[in-house]
């Protein structure tokens, strides 16, 4: 596979494609980190597993406790990627995707470096000190020094503020596969008295 997409990223980098039936190319690689609980795949004999399931195009690694894979998946759309992907993984007896890493996710920094800007520059806008006003508040408390936001909310902002290509739905994709994962993790270790009110909360 080829290099891991940056960690502050979701993306998707483009291949040879095949040709589908309608003269279209249709397959691209697809980059994405997921975030996994369970045995050690890089033990013994738990890499031959999840290339057996299906993820020979995972890289597998560990920081700080957190086990991870690196995904080159090909397929016609993220969501396919991913999808197929947790589906692979899971294969693997004990296994459980709880996560994407960074899910759409970003930070000032990042926001500068995606848009062309230095990172004062986004802090002035950030702030109201410069440009329109209306940034979007950030995903976490925006009394933090450390603070991230939604991209697909700031791209939308800046798309229509500066003239910035339209966002595409695939943050929006991510997300919400990640809420589900999120969700489902939560779910499976709630205690049965809290169900009921919660799925209500939820609409399940």
């Amino acid at each position: 596979p080829g290099q891991p997409c940056p960690p502050d990223q979701t993306c998707a980098r483009a291949m040879p494609a095949r040709v589908g039936d309608n003269g279209s190319y249709e397959v691209m690689t697809h980059q994405f980190t997921l975030i996994v609980e369970g045995p050690d795949l890089q033990a013994d004999g738990r890499i031959d597993e999840l290339s057996e399931a299906g993820c020979d195009d995972a890289l597998v690694g560990r920081t700080d406790g957190v086990q991870y894979l690196d995904f080159d998946r090909d397929a016609t759309s993220l969501r396919e990627a991913i999808l197929s992907a947790v589906s692979d993984v899971e294969r693997v007896v004990d296994v459980e995707v709880v996560r994407i890493a960074d899910a759409g996710v970003v930070s000032m920094s990042d926001i500068a470096s995606r848009t062309g800007r230095t990172r004062e520059s986004v802090r002035l806008l950030v702030a109201g000190e410069r440009g329109p006003g209306g940034f979007p508040p950030p995903l976490t408390d925006p009394r933090s020094r450390y603070r991230l936001w939604r991209w697909y909310e700031v791209e939308r902002w800046f798309a229509l503020h500066f003239g910035l290509a339209q966002p595409t739905s695939g943050a929006h994709v991510v997300e919400t596969i990640n809420a589900a994962l999120e969700l489902r993790y939560h779910r499976r270790r709630l205690d049965p008295t809290d169900s009921a009110d919660l799925n209500n909360l939820v609409g399940l």
